[in-house]
């Protein structure tokens, strides 16, 4: 599965980027900021990675000009309830303060909230100044009961997201255009009923085109 919108393109966590991941996961840039601190082993990636290769996980590696740059997600997806939790870490460094981390959130935002109807959760350390900025930013609000708390929790719903980040979607449009994101979904997904099952969870009604070739399908979904 690959979700793309200009240069950022998102892909599908396989067993082959797992080593990566974790060795970006333990580094001190990102494992400070991260309420499991500790050091990760092979075997705890390999039990971590099967315990997240399913429809109510998706996990993707962030690419920017065809580099790999972080790791974005939404976890623990209640299809029925219609909520998951979000989180994002980017361990190329020379792109932590610049606008793309931000638009790797309103892509996924624009997917998941606008097309699947998803609300959005957060855990975030209460040390993690520049998440929170962020977070706000799109429209995300602190829990009640959050105060006091180490890891804080977020949430953000279609209205709020639509209200408050009205100003950032229109700046993200100006950088990455108004043209199309692009869902495609590869031979492996319609093999593992992945593609059949996530079909079934989103609106049509935003998909502009599809094209079908050599065993992939790419939906075209219309900029909200």
């Amino acid at each position: 599965m690959i979700i793309q919108k200009g240069n950022i393109t998102f892909r599908k966590l396989v067993h082959d980027d797992i080593e990566l991941v974790r060795k970006h996961r333990n580094s001190h840039d990102v494992s400070q900021f991260m309420e499991y601190r500790e050091h990760i082993t092979s075997d705890m990636q390999e039990l971590w990675f099967k315990s997240i290769d399913n429809h109510h996980n998706l996990f993707f590696v962030i690419e920017y000009k065809g580099q790999k740059i972080g790791l974005i997600n939404g976890k623990d997806i209640d299809w029925e309830k219609r909520s998951m939790e979000t989180g994002i870490f980017i361990w190329d460094s020379k792109y932590l303060n610049t606008h793309i981390p931000l638009l790797a959130v309103l892509i996924f935002g624009e997917l998941g909230i606008m097309t699947f109807g998803l609300k959005a959760y957060a855990h975030i350390l209460v040390t993690n100044h520049r998440a929170k900025r962020y977070n706000k930013l799109l429209g995300f609000k602190l829990c009640e009961g959050q105060e006091g708390i180490e890891n804080q929790l977020y949430v953000m719903t279609k209205e709020s997201y639509i209200g408050k980040a009205k100003f950032i979607r229109g700046a993200f449009f100006k950088l990455t255009g108004k043209d199309d994101t692009i869902l495609e979904f590869e031979n492996h997904d319609f093999n593992s009923g992945f593609a059949d099952f996530l079909f079934a969870q989103l609106d049509d009604g935003n998909i502009s085109r599809v094209e079908e070739s050599n065993g992939s399908k790419r939906l075209y979904f219309k900029t909200i």
